[in-house]
């Protein structure tokens, strides 16, 4: 039985849920709102064992289900142009979500995110991120959280690269995992296919790979 958090983050976030059929395209008032960094998400889908759900602007609906027939790659090669953002890339991630963290010991603080001494990609959270730093407070490793909905956050994780092998973006993974299900919420986590390194931290910390996907499109 699916999570009642997951479930309804589900909803929330794509606007339908489950598919229903192989691929369900539907429209949703948020893929033309700013997402949780200020910024535009056209296109959000995820795909499970039994089908998946395409979220896009609502007028772009008929134009997507156009698509909907054709193989997987084909469809995120037209989707860019079909949602009105030609140039813009198609990418598909692995999807993950946890409901019991690795016991793994906590490895950094919560902090401000307007950190002067945090790297860029840090600062573009608007609530507070966790950091691990040495003894020195020379920054090591961080997670930010991607706050989607009440109901479903995202774990973004990222490594210096002095300090990696070290473990410590599987323990702030878990420890950021805990808090988002004491506030809630069920944490999620992706990651592209390719990205042995990622995939590894997100399994050490309790987000198992079932099988599910997501799908989006940017700029970069």
């Amino acid at each position: 039985m699916l999570d009642k958090r997951l479930y309804h983050h589900l909803v929330s976030w794509l606007g339908q849920w489950p598919a229903g059929r192989a691929l369900q395209v539907v429209g949703s008032q948020r893929r033309v709102e700013p997402a949780w960094d200020g910024r535009p998400r056209p296109v959000v889908g995820v795909g499970a064992p039994g089908g998946a759900v395409l979220s896009v602007p609502p007028d772009k609906v008929e134009t997507v289900r156009a698509l909907a027939d054709l193989p997987v790659n084909d469809l995120l090669a037209k989707l860019p142009a079909a949602v009105g953002y030609a140039g813009w890339q198609a990418h598909r991630a692995v999807f993950r979500y946890c409901l019991a963290p690795a016991p793994l010991p906590d490895a950094g603080d919560w902090i401000d995110p307007t950190d002067d001494s945090l790297p860029p990609w840090l600062r573009l959270f608007p609530q507070a991120v966790l950091v691990a730093r040495d003894a020195d407070g020379t920054f090591l490793a961080g997670v930010g959280i991607k706050r989607h909905d009440a109901h479903g956050q995202e774990i973004a994780v990222g490594t210096a690269p002095a300090a990696r092998g070290r473990g410590l973006a599987r323990r702030l993974v878990a420890q950021a995992a805990r808090r988002v299900l004491d506030d809630g919420a069920v944490p999620t986590y992706l990651h592209d296919a390719t990205n042995a390194a990622s995939a590894k931290v997100a399994s050490a910390a309790g987000f198992r790979d079932r099988g599910w996907s997501a799908y989006g499109i940017s700029a970069d």
